[in-house]
Protein backbone atom coordinates (compact mmCIF):
# COMPACT_ATOMS: atom_id res chain seq x y z
CA UNK A 1 0.00 0.00 0.00
CA UNK A 2 2.87 2.36 0.78
CA UNK A 3 4.46 1.69 -2.61
CA UNK A 4 1.17 2.51 -4.35
CA UNK A 5 0.83 5.78 -2.44
CA UNK A 6 4.39 6.80 -3.22
CA UNK A 7 3.93 5.98 -6.94
CA UNK A 8 0.74 8.02 -6.97
CA UNK A 9 2.54 10.92 -5.28
CA UNK A 10 5.41 10.79 -7.80
CA UNK A 11 2.95 10.69 -10.71
CA UNK A 12 1.10 13.70 -9.32
CA UNK A 13 4.37 15.59 -8.89
CA UNK A 14 5.49 14.80 -12.45
CA UNK A 15 2.11 15.90 -13.78
CA UNK A 16 2.39 19.17 -11.92
CA UNK A 17 5.96 19.84 -13.04
CA UNK A 18 5.32 18.81 -16.69
CA UNK A 19 3.28 21.73 -18.01
CA UNK A 20 1.72 24.29 -15.70
CA UNK A 21 -1.72 25.25 -16.91
CA UNK A 22 -2.81 28.81 -16.84
CA UNK A 23 -6.52 28.67 -17.53
CA UNK A 24 -6.90 32.43 -17.76
CA UNK A 25 -4.33 34.67 -19.34
CA UNK A 26 -3.29 37.96 -17.84
CA UNK A 27 -5.31 40.84 -19.39
CA UNK A 28 -2.07 42.53 -20.46
CA UNK A 29 -1.08 39.39 -22.41
CA UNK A 30 -4.52 39.19 -24.03
CA UNK A 31 -4.33 42.82 -25.16
CA UNK A 32 -0.88 42.18 -26.65
CA UNK A 33 -2.24 39.25 -28.68
CA UNK A 34 -4.32 41.75 -30.67
CA UNK A 35 -1.15 43.40 -31.95
CA UNK A 36 -0.29 41.18 -34.89
CA UNK A 37 1.56 42.92 -37.69
CA UNK A 38 0.46 41.84 -41.15
CA UNK A 39 2.27 42.43 -44.41
CA UNK A 40 0.65 45.11 -46.62
CA UNK A 41 -1.00 42.41 -48.76
CA UNK A 42 -2.67 40.87 -45.66
CA UNK A 43 -0.71 37.63 -45.98
CA UNK A 44 1.76 36.59 -43.27
CA UNK A 45 3.48 39.00 -40.93
CA UNK A 46 4.90 39.05 -37.42
CA UNK A 47 3.24 37.74 -34.27
CA UNK A 48 3.30 39.87 -31.14
CA UNK A 49 6.44 39.69 -29.01
CA UNK A 50 4.45 38.22 -26.11
CA UNK A 51 3.89 35.05 -28.16
CA UNK A 52 7.64 34.45 -28.30
CA UNK A 53 8.14 35.51 -24.67
CA UNK A 54 5.64 32.87 -23.53
CA UNK A 55 7.24 30.17 -25.72
CA UNK A 56 4.53 30.14 -28.39
CA UNK A 57 1.95 28.47 -26.11
CA UNK A 58 -0.80 28.41 -28.73
CA UNK A 59 1.31 26.31 -31.09
CA UNK A 60 3.17 24.17 -28.59
CA UNK A 61 0.91 23.71 -25.56
CA UNK A 62 -1.34 20.65 -25.30
CA UNK A 63 -3.89 22.54 -23.22
CA UNK A 64 -4.27 25.32 -25.80
CA UNK A 65 -4.42 22.82 -28.68
CA UNK A 66 -7.12 20.84 -26.87
CA UNK A 67 -9.06 24.05 -26.27
CA UNK A 68 -8.65 24.93 -29.95
CA UNK A 69 -10.04 21.54 -30.91
CA UNK A 70 -13.04 22.13 -28.63
CA UNK A 71 -13.58 25.58 -30.15
CA UNK A 72 -13.31 24.14 -33.69
CA UNK A 73 -16.28 21.96 -32.87
CA UNK A 74 -18.10 24.56 -30.77
CA UNK A 75 -18.07 27.31 -33.41
CA UNK A 76 -19.01 24.94 -36.23
CA UNK A 77 -15.79 25.18 -38.23
CA UNK A 78 -16.34 21.60 -39.38
CA UNK A 79 -19.44 22.67 -41.30
CA UNK A 80 -17.22 24.36 -43.87
CA UNK A 81 -13.80 22.78 -43.36
CA UNK A 82 -14.84 19.26 -42.37
CA UNK A 83 -12.24 17.40 -40.33
CA UNK A 84 -9.59 19.37 -42.19
CA UNK A 85 -10.24 17.89 -45.63
CA UNK A 86 -12.36 20.79 -46.80
CA UNK A 87 -15.90 21.12 -48.05
CA UNK A 88 -17.43 24.54 -48.63
CA UNK A 89 -14.28 25.98 -47.04
CA UNK A 90 -10.70 25.20 -48.04
CA UNK A 91 -8.87 22.07 -46.94
CA UNK A 92 -6.10 22.24 -44.36
CA UNK A 93 -4.55 19.01 -45.61
CA UNK A 94 -3.89 19.71 -49.29
CA UNK A 95 -0.57 21.44 -48.64
CA UNK A 96 -1.73 24.73 -50.12
CA UNK A 97 -2.73 27.54 -47.80
CA UNK A 98 -3.92 30.57 -49.72
CA UNK A 99 -2.89 32.97 -46.94
CA UNK A 100 -0.03 30.89 -45.51
CA UNK A 101 0.25 28.39 -42.65
CA UNK A 102 1.81 30.86 -40.20
CA UNK A 103 -0.03 31.58 -36.96
CA UNK A 104 -0.37 35.27 -37.85
CA UNK A 105 -2.13 34.44 -41.11
CA UNK A 106 -4.48 31.95 -39.47
CA UNK A 107 -5.30 34.33 -36.60
CA UNK A 108 -5.94 37.11 -39.12
CA UNK A 109 -8.18 34.86 -41.22
CA UNK A 110 -10.29 33.92 -38.20
CA UNK A 111 -10.34 37.39 -36.65
CA UNK A 112 -10.87 39.52 -39.76
CA UNK A 113 -12.34 36.99 -42.20
CA UNK A 114 -11.36 36.55 -45.83
CA UNK A 115 -13.11 37.33 -49.11
CA UNK A 116 -15.35 34.69 -50.70
CA UNK A 117 -16.76 33.03 -47.61
CA UNK A 118 -14.75 33.26 -44.38
CA UNK A 119 -16.69 35.56 -42.04
CA UNK A 120 -14.90 37.66 -39.40
CA UNK A 121 -15.13 36.36 -35.84
CA UNK A 122 -13.50 39.28 -33.99
CA UNK A 123 -16.82 40.26 -32.39
CA UNK A 124 -17.84 36.67 -31.61
CA UNK A 125 -14.69 35.03 -30.23
CA UNK A 126 -12.25 36.55 -27.70
CA UNK A 127 -8.71 36.96 -29.04
CA UNK A 128 -7.25 34.35 -26.69
CA UNK A 129 -9.65 31.75 -28.05
CA UNK A 130 -8.88 32.83 -31.62
CA UNK A 131 -5.21 32.05 -30.94
CA UNK A 132 -6.16 28.65 -29.47
CA UNK A 133 -8.32 27.88 -32.49
CA UNK A 134 -5.55 29.00 -34.86
CA UNK A 135 -3.06 26.73 -33.11
CA UNK A 136 -5.37 23.76 -33.60
CA UNK A 137 -6.04 24.62 -37.25
CA UNK A 138 -2.31 24.89 -37.86
CA UNK A 139 -1.76 21.50 -36.23
CA UNK A 140 -4.28 19.85 -38.58
CA UNK A 141 -2.26 20.63 -41.68
CA UNK A 142 1.20 20.59 -40.12
CA UNK A 143 4.14 19.35 -42.17
CA UNK A 144 6.31 18.87 -39.11
CA UNK A 145 5.27 16.69 -36.20
CA UNK A 146 4.79 18.35 -32.82
CA UNK A 147 5.30 16.99 -29.37
CA UNK A 148 2.08 18.52 -28.06
CA UNK A 149 -1.32 17.48 -29.37
CA UNK A 150 -4.97 17.78 -28.39
CA UNK A 151 -6.81 14.75 -27.09
CA UNK A 152 -8.56 12.62 -29.68
CA UNK A 153 -10.67 9.52 -30.13
CA UNK A 154 -8.54 7.23 -32.27
CA UNK A 155 -11.45 4.95 -33.17
CA UNK A 156 -13.30 7.78 -34.90
CA UNK A 157 -10.36 9.13 -36.92
CA UNK A 158 -9.87 8.64 -40.65
CA UNK A 159 -6.40 10.14 -40.63
CA UNK A 160 -3.30 10.29 -38.40
CA UNK A 161 -3.17 12.36 -35.23
CA UNK A 162 -2.61 16.11 -35.52
CA UNK A 163 0.85 15.93 -33.95
CA UNK A 164 1.96 13.31 -36.49
CA UNK A 165 1.91 15.80 -39.37
CA UNK A 166 -0.89 14.26 -41.46
CA UNK A 167 -0.29 16.49 -44.46
CA UNK A 168 3.18 15.04 -44.92
CA UNK A 169 1.72 11.55 -45.12
CA UNK A 170 -1.11 12.35 -47.50
CA UNK A 171 0.48 14.78 -49.93
CA UNK A 172 3.68 15.62 -51.71
CA UNK A 173 5.72 18.54 -50.33
CA UNK A 174 4.63 22.00 -51.41
CA UNK A 175 6.25 23.07 -54.69
CA UNK A 176 8.29 26.24 -54.87
CA UNK A 177 6.28 29.43 -54.71
CA UNK A 178 5.13 30.88 -58.01
CA UNK A 179 3.81 34.13 -56.62
CA UNK A 180 5.23 35.44 -53.32
CA UNK A 181 1.86 36.97 -52.43
CA UNK A 182 -0.14 33.79 -52.81
CA UNK A 183 1.93 30.66 -53.03
CA UNK A 184 1.61 27.86 -55.55
CA UNK A 185 -1.63 26.79 -57.14
CA UNK A 186 -3.18 23.65 -55.64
Amino acid sequence: MTAFASCLGIAALLGYVGEPQQLRQDPAVISELEKIRLMPNGISGAPPNVDFALGQPYENGSYNLAQGKRLYSWFGCATCHGDGQGGKGPSFLDGWWLYGPEMVSIVSSIRDGRPHGMPPYKDKIPIGQIWQLAGYVQSIGAYQAKVAAPGRNDARQTRPAENRAPAVILFEPVPTRVNPDQGPSP
